[in-house]
Order: structure tokens, then sequence, then C-alpha cells
């Protein structure tokens, strides 16, 4: 992007902060997510080569290692070769610059104190919490707050006092139907700290793949996965690594359904006797485990007991969603078995074997999680439910006395905007609760489905717009708007955005530009991986013309992708459509670039200027990039997109020319150039050119 339209785009976040927001010192900070209080107490304090941490109370080894990885963030981000730059729980500094205390290590469970106090003076910071885990959070909105000063790196002099809104703030990868490697998943680990995320939950079984090792059952992996799975050693490691940063590693293993690859090495468990394969298509099968057979149970209580050996979180999530029922009601025997216990439909057979499940997990000392689907009549008040279909189902869950966690509206993988889920509030000020039952709502978890990723593509599926929803986990100032249900928007509706939520959700923008730079340094790949995927499309050639055309498009939203063509776990994640990202930067800012030039008259020179060599650009881009497309057929199907740009753009001029002319359009060229539009609404190569809207929103301003 250039660095005008970069300057311009910054005017503009900073325009549209209310005064409200601008009186707000946390809104003019870098800061993410929100603190709940934040006092500016004048001066700064200035860093230099002498600054050291020092402990007032006994440290713990995790607030050690937090320590020393902050100590080499900042050397990485200043330059300064610092005195102390490694500590030990012996090291003992002398007048420290930086003094923690702490009552406490904290315990990786719901509901821990994470609370901190940090202050900041122009001679030391101070930086308090109960727990460590409470100042692990506290040292990321301190490194937040570096700045620069008269050529010099600076805090500015606070005080922050902070605790989360939600005890719940997670994120669940699934690494089965896309495998994800140990590094794969411990940068996002880094990640999730930064932005004071603490449950990650591990989606380790699917119809595709069988991800985790078994010693008592060693068949589910060796036959179930590939070769590509996770051995109790590596399992180990990362929760280590999860629990250093005080992350809860809460693991999925999906029953009973989705479990094909449970039965290529164990058919016996199904309802349908046959051999299986591994599933290599997506969607929702009828494979499903047999709830009538006792030897179903000794099963599954000997590999969870295993499991629950392995994973030492309070929690584990059976899964338990599109159960299609197909299996059983086919099943002469299970149909008597429901006949026998007049059970009316598959629902009450599920809900027969989650009860049965439910007590195994109690045996080893575990509390149930579930997909909605869980819930029934017939289960007891102490499971959990982790919400897809809306806040409506929650809120009936919470009458009904449930735990719940929210992620509708958080389902990542579908491509929608920032700002769809951020305004997603899992307790809006509206919710029909009573208190006791809000307190049923643990928090929210974000999703990351993997038909369409690989370890290439993930972060940049992830990241940043994770930052933002973990900011509507942690505070309590984010905007709400009431989208339909099962997140089917993915634009919010402008009769929606009232003055203050357009300035919070602009502010949100702002500071999360910032925010994804920093949090590239715990080596996610969400930005560098943009070019790697662009050099391997262009054959050789030179990116820059690719660039200009993938800046301004996206991937198709919600479930159209596996509509428009066919996908197996075998297919290419190597096209446009995974170099393309969601809410795409350059065409948002073009997108805000002719709101406000509208809105305020259509008047303005320089932001019409800037209008016009963006659409001048666009428009020259389709001959530019022919070329390349020539030698590198892999772009050929993107081909319509690139000339559909650049006609776009010449309606764009044409439009932008007669803004405010006295030369009057008649309804049949109005209705010819609106055609036009739809046609360049249409996708190609499963991408949508984003732009549409801003050129349409010009054409309308043409007299008529």
């Amino acid at each position: 992007m250039s660095l005008i339209i970069l300057i311009i785009a910054t005017l503009f976040t900073t325009a549209q902060l209310s005064d409200n927001d601008m009186n707000d010192p946390r809104r003019t900070l870098n800061l993410m997510p929100l603190p709940a209080e934040l006092e500016t107490t004048g001066g700064v304090f200035e860093l230099d080569s002498t600054f050291a941490v020092g402990f007032e109370t006994e440290p713990t080894r995790r607030l050690v290692n937090g320590v020393n990885r902050f100590m080499h963030r900042m050397g990485g981000r200043t330059g300064i070769f610092f005195d102390h730059p490694h500590l030990t729980k012996e090291t003992r500094v002398e007048s420290p610059k930086l003094v923690i205390s702490i009552k406490r290590e904290g315990m990786l469970v719901l509901e821990e104190d994470e609370s901190y106090r940090l202050t900041i003076s122009p001679g030391r910071i101070n930086l308090e919490a109960e727990t460590d885990i409470g100042a692990l959070y506290g040292l990321e909105t301190l490194i937040q707050l570096l700045n620069t000063d008269r050529g010099g790196y600076i805090f500015p002099g606070v005080t922050v006092t902070d605790a989360p809104r939600f005890p719940w703030r997670g994120l669940m990868i699934d690494a089965a139907r896309h495998f994800m490697p140990v590094d794969v998943i411990k940068r996002n680990l880094d990640g999730m700290l930064a932005m004071k995320l603490n449950v990650f939950h591990w989606h380790l079984t699917e119809d595709q793949g069988f991800r985790v090792e078994s010693r008592v059952f060693p068949e589910l992996h060796r036959q179930g996965s590939d070769g590509f799975y996770y051995t109790q050693e590596q399992i180990r490691d990362v929760i280590a690594y999860a629990a250093d940063r005080g992350i809860r590693v809460v693991p999925e293993f999906d029953i009973p359904g989705h479990t094909t690859s449970w039965f290529v090495g164990h058919p016996e468990l199904a309802s349908e006797r046959r051999r299986y394969e591994i599933e290599r298509r997506f969607g929702i099968m009828d494979p499903t485990m047999d709830p009538t057979r006792e030897e179903v149970y000794d099963f599954l209580d000997r590999f969870l007991g295993e499991m629950a050996a392995l994973f030492p979180d309070n929690y584990m999530h059976i899964g338990g969603d599109e159960v299609t029922g197909v299996h059983w009601m086919e099943n002469e025997r299970i149909r008597r078995f429901m006949e026998e216990r007049e059970m009316e439909g598959h629902r009450d057979l599920q809900a027969y074997f989650n009860n049965r499940v439910l007590a195994i997990l109690q045996k080893h000392g575990k509390i149930m999680v579930g997909w909605e689907e869980i819930l029934h009549e017939e289960m007891p008040k102490n499971i959990v439910i982790q919400s897809w279909y809306g806040r409506d189902s929650m809120i009936e869950a919470a009458r009904g006395g449930y735990q719940s966690i929210l992620s509708n509206g958080y389902y990542i993988d579908l491509i929608q905007p920032t700002d769809v889920h951020y305004v997603n509030n899992p307790l809006p000020p509206d919710s029909p609760l009573t208190d006791d039952e809000k307190k049923l709502i643990l928090g929210g978890e974000a999703t990351m489905w993997s038909e369409f990723v690989s370890p290439e593509t993930i972060d940049s599926r992830i990241w940043p717009r994770m930052a933002a929803i973990a900011e509507v986990y942690w505070s309590e100032d984010v905007p709400t708007v009431n989208l339909p249900q099962r997140g089917r928007e993915t634009v919010i509706p402008a009769d929606m955005l009232t003055p203050e939520i357009r300035s919070m959700i602009a502010d949100m923008y702002r500071r999360l530009d910032v925010i994804s730079l920093q949090i590239e340094e715990h080596g996610l790949t969400h930005i560098r991986n943009y070019e790697v995927l662009l050099r391997r499309l262009v054959n050789g050639y030179e990116t820059g013309r690719l660039r200009t055309l993938v800046d301004v498009i996206e991937p198709v939203k919600i479930y159209r992708r596996p509509a428009q063509r066919v996908y197996t776990s075998h297919s290419p994640l190597t096209r446009v459509v995974d170099a393309a990202r969601p809410d795409a930067k350059v065409a948002r800012d073009f997108r805000e670039l002719v709101r406000v030039f509208l809105e305020e008259g259509a008047t303005d020179v320089q932001k019409k200027a800037e209008i016009r060599r963006q659409l001048e650009m666009w428009r020259d881009n389709h001959q530019q990039l022919l070329p390349v497309i020539r030698r590198s057929p892999i772009l050929e199907e993107i081909r319509p997109l690139s000339e559909k740009l650049s006609q776009l753009s010449e309606l764009g001029l044409t439009a932008l020319d007669l803004i405010g002319s006295d030369r009057f359009q008649d309804r049949e060229w109005m209705a010819l150039r609106m055609q036009q539009i739809e046609n360049a609404r249409q996708p190609h190569g499963q991408t949508e050119i984003m732009i549409t809207t801003a050129i349409e929103k010009l054409l309308l301003k043409v007299p008529n």
C-alpha cells in the first residue's frame, strides 16, 4: 500500500474518534485488548541499557521465563544491549527499574485470578499481581506501551488496573482435517498470550484424521492418521509450553459422529459394520459409533482414561455435533434398542450415549464440554455447552442452568471481516438474563476449522482478527450489534452503525494495524507468508502487479467456497484464494475513503485526488498483469477478476468526474452501470472484489 493512502487511512481513523474516545487515554495508545482502567500520570520512563527487572517477592519459574521472553522481545524491538538481558530465580539485580511482585503461582483453572496493576513513573515501573499469570499479562501490556520520543525509547507515565471480563477466552484449532505441526501450535500459543487468551481448544479427531498417539489402542493413530499425529511426548511438550504462558489446553475427541478415522483401525466401534478408510471429503458424514454396545463404552473408558492422564486440564471436549443418526436408523438392532427404551428419535439416543460418556469422564475426574447438540433435557447441569447456533440458544441454555461459551459469530474460518466479530458481544447490555444466569456465560471461543488451511496459511486466517476477538472476551468497552444468528452476515448493515459504534470500530482497526505487526515477533506468518505465496504464484515474475489485484480481493465468505468447488484433504491450498486475506486492508481503506469523501459533500480535493489515483492504478493493472498470467497458468482462473477490477475502476473514474457536474445521466445509463457492478460482484477462483460497494456509492451520487 502506498504511503499516501496509509497516511490518509490513519487520518480517517483518527478523525472518526468521538470526543469521548479522545478523552479516554486507553484509545490514544496502541493497547489491545483495552485494559479495564488506565490513568495518565505525566512524565515518561526513558529506556536504556541499565533497564533491569527485579522481584520483590519470590518469583515462579513461569514468571522468570516470562520476564526473559519479555527482555528478549524488548531487545529485538529496540536494539538495546541490556546489562541484564537474562535472569534466573537466583539473580539479584541492584536498583532494578521494573519491580514485579506476586502473591502466588497461578493455577490453570477456570476463574483463576488474572488481574494486575501496572504503574509507570519516570524513575521506576511497578507490576503487582495476585498470580504470576496476572503478571504475564501485565508484561504484555507494558511492551505494548513501548514508544519513542526524541530518538529514544520510552514508556508513558500511566497506571493500569486490569482484569478480564470473562474467565474462558479461547481459540480452537482443528488439527484433524489438516494436520498442524507442533511449531504451528506453539507460535499461536505465543500469540494467544500476547492477546491475554487463556484456553487452547485442540480439536484432535475427525473423519479425516486421528491425530493423537494412543498407547492403549495404537491402531487408532497408526491407521487413522496417514502418519500425521502428535506423539504423547509432543503433547506433553505443548501442554508444558502452554502452561508456561498461563494457557489451559482442552482436548477434543469428537464422538459419536465425525468418527470415520476411529473406525479404520477399530471398525467394531461403528454402527455399520464394514471396512473403513480415512475420509478425504469434507462435510457431515453418516458413520457413527454404536451407542447400544457395551464394548464401545469399555473402549471409551480405556481410551478416555488414557487421555485424561495425558491432558491435565479439568475439562475434556467430546464434540457431539452433527450426528445424522442415519446409520442408527438403518440398523434394526439399534432401532429395537430405541423402541425398548421409548426413545423418540436419534437425539434421545445421543443423549443416552452422552450420559454414558459423562459418567466415564467423571470417573476420570473431567468435566464434559460439548457442542450445542449435546444439550438435552436428560443431560445434567454439570456440563458446558459450546454454542455455535447463536446467542439465543446460549440464552436458552443459561435459563436451563447450563454453563456455556459462545462460538457463534467467532467462526474465523468463514473469512468474515474483523468488525463483524468485534460487535458480537457474548453478554450484550440488553441481555434478558438475570445476574445469576449471566454468571453461567463463561466467555467465548473462536474456531479455526481447517478444511481450507495449511500450516502455511492458517496464521493469516487466525491473525490479526483474533486480536480483536480477544478484546471482546477481555474488555467491557466493546460495541454491540445484534446481527442475525448463525453468523450469516458478512457486513454490518449501515443503519446499525451509530456514530459511537463507528468510532469504536475505527479505533479498533487503528490499534489492530499496530498490533498485527508487533505479534510477528512470535513467529506468526500472517503477514510474511502473503509475499511467499505471491512469489510462488507469479512463477519468477515480480509480484507487484499480482499484489495490486490481491490486495483488494478476499476469499468468498461463509460456506460458499466448498459450494463453488469440490475439495478434499489432498486438494492444493496454494492458489490465489489461499493468498488472499480476510478483511483486505487496502480495499477497506478505500471504502472508508469513499464513504468519508461522499459524506463530506464530495468537495475535498485531496481525497478526490487520492480516489482518482487508486482507481487509475487499478484500471491500468489488468494489462500489466496479463503477461504474468500467461506465464503462470495457475493465475488463469482470476483473469476475469482482474479484468473486472479494471472495468470497475474505469466506471468509478467516470462517476467521480460526473459527481457535482451538471451532466445528468438517464435511467438507462444508470441501469447499465449498476448491472456492471453486479457482474463485478460475481466471484472467480473462489475470490471476490471488495471495492464494488465503494464504486456503487460513487455511482449513486451521479446526477440523474
